[in-house]
């Protein structure tokens, strides 16, 4: 429900308004000065003030902009006396939604509400979703309590409300643009734009235009003008991924968007300009690509001004069974299985494992497993077979294979006979109670 405040000294008129609003299904409050108004901001939730100009301890165009200062999402609708058109545009400049005329105009308060209460639903939805986002990108939500990973993100955590240029290393799959999300939407700019681009993705034709966009006519196939990244994220924060794949052509021009935020679109001589900050990641080592003449030493020292090594899933063992965990919730949610939980075993085998592809590759691997797994825990035979051959060997090595082939053939046997163990006995040519031996000794769905 909308909750509206009238302020006005004349008690007729605003009980006759408090009437005429509420029978439309608005909360009303009301008082007759300035003074009172603020403490019923203060205390209480409102979402339009419907305020005199002249009232007996101020001026209710002054208090307007008082009021967007302190309130911003809050609308303000002033009453002006006698259609006084002076009052009603220095209310408009001070941030008044609209004015109408006391008295004469009662008849538009109603159609005018409509059009405010819309827009205070538009903002307050609109606040929900920062919230969602600030939420969903905050630093809280990276998982992991090793001291490599916490070491990180309090490095991130005090770049974030900075201004500063933020280089990210690691790995591939070590969650890069994780910490860089996490770092623009805990900024000064996280109401704007963030944009990400895979530098490794284009060609050096194609990422020029697509990270400062071009004219018309500028090559073959360009028969409109074209916004650029730089661009789209001019207020905000532009993520370059994998910049050590960057053409060393292009990197001056980027260097030259880094220092005194200007850029040329491809087939333009007009010089654009913006405001943004970077955030840079790679797997690369940039100073060995310096000494070898692939990335230039300026760019380097430019978008390093504040570097942040993320670490390798091997260094952050202790971390496994719970982002494990973490993506068993995820993609049951998404397949709508009943998986709670990860064996022992299975959860060992993932902690001894070498991770070369990191937390994305731990990532792949359970959503494989909970395709696979048919009970209510994730087991051994439900990880790939090279994931379990990697850490088992001679005997061991041949029995563990053979009942992970054992146990996957009688699973696509019940389902091939839907769940009749009869014929899946039948089919397999052991006895009955040998199946239901075998279901239970595997934990397959019975």
């Amino acid at each position: 429900m909308v909750n509206i405040l009238i302020i006005d000294d004349e008690e007729k008129l605003r009980e006759l308004l408090k009437r005429i609003i509420s029978l439309e299904g608005y909360k009303v409050s009301d008082t007759p000065t300035i003074n009172s108004g603020r403490r019923l901001l203060e205390h209480q939730h409102i979402d339009i003030v419907l305020c005199d100009v002249k009232l007996p301890d101020g001026n209710g165009v002054d208090f307007t902009k008082e009021v967007k200062e302190k309130y911003p999402g809050v609308e303000v609708i002033v009453l002006t006396a006698y259609g006084n058109i002076p009052d009603g545009v220095q209310a408009i400049k001070n941030g008044a939604f609209d004015y109408i005329v006391k008295g004469n105009d009662n008849d538009k308060i109603i159609p005018l509400l409509s059009r405010v209460s819309e827009k205070v639903a538009l903002q307050n939805k609109v606040n929900r979703l920062e919230k969602q986002l600030s939420s969903k990108f905050s630093f809280d939500t990276i998982i992991g309590t090793s001291a490599a990973l916490q070491s990180a993100i309090q490095l991130a955590r005090k770049v974030a409300p900075t201004e500063a240029s933020v280089l990210l290393t690691g790995e591939t799959g070590t969650g890069k643009e994780v910490f860089a999300q996490a770092i623009h939407y805990n900024s000064l700019h996280q109401n704007r734009n963030f944009v990400a681009l895979n530098c490794s993705a284009f060609s050096n034709d194609l990422m020029e235009s697509e990270l400062f966009g071009h004219k018309a006519g500028a090559f073959t196939g360009a028969n409109k003008d074209k916004r650029g990244l730089v661009e789209e994220a001019d207020g905000g924060t532009l993520f370059l991924d994998e910049i050590g794949e960057m053409p060393l052509e292009l990197q001056p021009k980027l260097l030259r968007l880094l220092e005194n935020g200007t850029y040329i679109r491809v087939g333009d001589t007009k010089e654009q300009k913006t405001s943004l900050r970077l955030i840079a990641a790679t797997n690369r080592d940039l100073k060995n690509d310096i000494a070898s003449g692939h990335f230039r030493s300026d760019l380097y020292y430019r978008i390093a001004v504040f570097s942040i090594e993320l670490p390798s899933l091997r260094e952050r063992v202790k971390d496994i069974p719970m982002l494990a965990q973490h993506f068993l919730e995820m993609y049951v949610a998404k397949t709508n299985k009943t998986i709670r939980s990860i064996s022992k075993e299975a959860t060992d085998l993932l902690m001894q494992n070498e991770w070369k592809g990191n937390v994305r590759e731990l990532k792949n691997v359970m959503e494989r497993a909970v395709i696979m797994e048919d009970s209510d825990t994730i087991q051994l035979g439900s990880l790939p077979f090279e994931l379990q051959s990697r850490h088992d060997s001679g005997n061991n090595l041949t029995k563990f294979h053979l009942a992970t082939v054992e146990q996957l053939h009688i699973r696509k046997m019940l389902q091939y006979t839907n769940g009749n163990k009869a014929e899946t006995a039948r089919i397999l040519d052991i006895g009955l109670a040998t199946l239901y031996r075998k279901i239970d000794e595997y934990h397959l769905k019975s």
